[in-house]
């Protein structure tokens, strides 16, 4: 065991005592693994920029919607009638 997984063992070990050293070292292992096995999974600077683009773009519509005469009639009718119920 180097100097550097003997200090990883000896930390899992105090953080989770039921971990035996070699035990502790194994799983530290797996995990630095699987960090630099992950690839690309998360998304690019473009990418983040088309999904702003597209949740300001559903965000106007729903503005919109939101805000037309129907529904907003409709809405100040549903006020009217809460402010109005009986108890």
């Amino acid at each position: 065991m180097t100097a550097k997984t003997g200090t990883t063992a000896r930390l899992m070990t105090a953080l989770a005592p039921e971990l035996t050293p070699g035990k502790a070292a194994t799983w530290w292992s797996r995990c630095r693994a699987r960090v630099r096995g992950a690839g690309e999974d998360g998304m690019t600077t473009a990418e983040y920029a088309v999904g702003t683009l597209a949740a300001c773009a559903l965000a106007a519509v729903l503005y919109k919607v939101v805000t037309s005469g129907p529904v907003t009639a409709a809405l100040q009718q549903l006020i009217v009638k809460a402010l109005h119920a009986t108890f």
